[in-house]
């Protein structure tokens, strides 16, 4: 059983900047792959960014040279900092751990920008 626990959402000016947090804990395997996704109202959830257990990361274009995502394997944590952070980045952030047929999901974080 995986349980993740993100933290770090709030309110904030456009331009502005938020850092999220992840923290997995219970059956964890640190080569997984975990990340950001994103849902704003009435949209599909999104990918955000991602990042192998190795380091390798991959970003929604939208996003490119805006948000950094790493990881600390030795906390279980998975950090995303987001800077000249947009209205259009309003949205519940969700973290999630991939491992081959299943994916887990954090219960959401949500983060509005204003404008």
């Amino acid at each position: 059983q995986v349980q993740l626990v993100e933290s770090g959402g709030g309110v904030v000016q456009a331009g502005g900047s938020l850092r999220l947090s992840c923290t997995a804990s219970g059956s964890i395997f640190r080569l997984n792959t975990m990340g950001w996704y994103r849902q704003a109202l009435g949209k599909q959830r999104e990918m955000v960014a991602v990042i192998t257990g190795g380091g390798s990361t991959n970003y929604e274009d939208s996003v490119k040279d805006r948000f950094t995502i790493s990881r600390d394997n030795a906390k279980n944590t998975v950090f995303l900092q987001m800077n000249s952070l947009k209205p259009e980045d309003t949205a519940v952030y969700y973290c999630v751990l991939k491992r081959p047929g299943r994916d887990y999901w954090g219960q959401g974080t949500q983060v509005t920008v204003s404008s």
